[in-house]
């Protein structure tokens, strides 16, 4: 059990339990992972809640029904296990302006949630755009020797690289 109040975990040993949940789930539900359908999944939820089954009129929602699924259980899960995983290392700290933002741009929670806001919506129309998100490509993908899978990752490595080396930079780190 000390294993799991541990602060950090061994990226290999999580790398292969992504790896097996991602054979589990070709082979119970001949699906490959992924996880930005349901937060499309959720916005029609939501907007069915407000605006009543009229969205299922629209063809997006025909094809990707507004329901609670594997994959939206799968997001659930993720946000609940981190929780707990941080729990248990006891590294649980509510910070609503962590440092390196803080040492540049000031103290004031309003900016960084506005730009916290924009980077998710960015991050959710990419990965609709792109047909999936990191884990659909990059885990599913690669997994299942597909060539998009691999460009897709590159890209993100690439992309993640160009932009953290802007980021410092720019900070001054």
């Amino acid at each position: 059990m000390d294993c799991l109040m541990m602060e950090q975990w061994s990226p290999y040993v999580c790398g292969a339990g992504i790896g097996v949940l991602s054979w589990l789930a070709f082979l119970l539900s001949d699906t490959p992972l992924g996880t930005s359908t349901s937060y499309a999944r959720t916005a029609g939820m939501l907007e069915r809640l407000i605006r009543g089954d009229r969205i299922l009129l629209r063809p997006f929602f025909q094809k990707t029904v507004p329901r609670v699924d594997w994959q939206w259980m799968l997001v659930l899960g993720i946000v609940l296990g981190s929780f707990l995983s941080a729990s248990l290392s006891g590294q649980v700290h509510v910070v609503w302006v962590p440092e390196p933002w803080s040492s540049v741009f000031g103290t004031p929670a309003l900016p960084r949630l506005l730009v916290a806001f924009a980077g998710g919506t960015l991050l959710g129309l990419g990965s609709r755009w792109g047909g999936g998100c990191t884990s659909g490509h990059g885990i599913s993908g690669t997994l299942q020797l597909a060539v998009s899978g691999w460009v897709a990752s590159l890209c993100f490595f690439a992309g993640g690289i160009a932009v953290a080396t802007f980021l410092y930079a720019a900070i001054g780190r």
